[in-house]
């Protein structure tokens, strides 16, 4: 029997003895035995209509996977962590980078955001007690052309409203003077910041050089308004140890210049890191820290101090004010 007819023959029958022998005498012992269905030959290969039917069937193709799915995950880009825009950064040489304000604190009413008088304290008892006091006793103390001096304005709304102070850190306005340490920590705060640390101030003071002075290493006279030629009591008073409470002590020229200068008016007197700088950390006025027994730093612009950055006092606690103590801010990065 030709060997195409016994495989036809056999194949639809199952294997027992005699078919074994028979395939075993025709050499087609490489037939399997399990199978009802003949094997395709190999020219016979299965067309696309097996490999459709074999997939409906629940059978598994295997396909090229797609460029997406062997394409490399892409990194999520994170933005560098910024300080608002009224704010520098500082990075100092150990620990995170934090935010210092630019300018020395303007204040406003948090509630309203109206401007309060940067020549009375941030408190409406404490604003109309100065205001009482010196309305007769600039007419008793001091040369004549002092005694002419009138009193800075106190708005009406100031007498009658019980302000919580916000710090703002802006260029061009006078800062307020006569703010206490609570005050300070307060209108920071009420900002959305705190008070620095004695640490934090004074490496943001020594820029990123790490310097003694906002401008270099040795102190030049005029660079910041620091030790400047007279006191304004002495001025007024003619005595620079009493009346510290008198609004009119941040008002005072010498020679048509104002001892008290505006916010970024010193441009010599800049503490810088990377393209941005923070001015007058020294001079213009004190600043308070965070400091559990009350410290303020950096000198005001009459204090006869030569220590630039280094410069600090506890001295007075934190429910201290005069016309020189002001404040400025710190933040966290976000």
């Amino acid at each position: 029997m030709p060997a195409d007819a016994s495989r036809h023959a056999l194949s639809g029958e199952r294997c027992n003895r005699a078919g074994v022998a028979a395939l075993v005498a025709l050499g087609l012992t490489g037939m399997g035995c399990d199978r009802d269905e003949p094997r395709p030959s190999a020219t016979e290969q299965p067309g696309p209509d097996a490999t459709a039917s074999s997939a409906s069937d629940g059978g598994t193709t295997s396909r090229a996977p797609s460029a997406e799915a062997t394409a490399p995950p892409v990194p999520s880009v994170m933005p560098e962590p910024r300080c608002s825009p009224e704010m520098v950064k500082v990075t100092p040489g150990k620990g995170r980078p934090y935010c210092v304000d630019r300018y020395e604190a303007s204040l406003v009413d948090d509630a309203s955001s109206r401007p309060l008088s940067p020549y009375y304290a941030p408190s409406r008892k404490r604003a109309i007690a100065a205001y009482t006091t010196w309305s007769t006793q600039r007419l008793e103390v001091g040369p004549p052309a002092a005694r002419e001096m009138g009193l800075p304005e106190l708005p009406g709304w100031q007498r009658t409203t019980d302000v919580v102070p916000r710090a703002r850190s802006v260029r061009g306005v006078w800062p307020n003077g006569h703010v206490t340490g609570l005050s300070a920590a307060a209108a920071c705060a009420s900002a959305g910041k705190r008070l620095c640390t004695p640490t934090e101030w004074r490496v943001a003071c020594g820029g990123e050089a790490g310097q003694r002075f906002p401008y270099g290493t040795s102190y030049v006279a005029g660079q910041c308004n620091v030790f400047r030629e007279a006191h304004p009591a002495g001025v007024l008073h003619e005595n620079p140890s009493i009346g510290h409470d008198d609004p009119r002590l941040n008002r005072v020229s010498l020679r048509g210049k104002p001892l008290l200068r505006k916010t970024g008016d010193t441009p010599t007197c800049a503490s810088r890191w990377g393209d941005d700088v923070i001015y007058d950390m020294v001079g213009n006025l004190d600043e308070w820290v965070d400091h559990p027994r009350g410290s303020f730093a950096g000198g005001f612009y009459a204090r006869s101090t030569k220590e630039g950055c280094d410069w600090h006092t506890t001295a007075h606690g934190n429910s201290y004010a005069d016309y020189s103590t002001g404040v400025r801010c710190c933040a966290e990065m976000p």
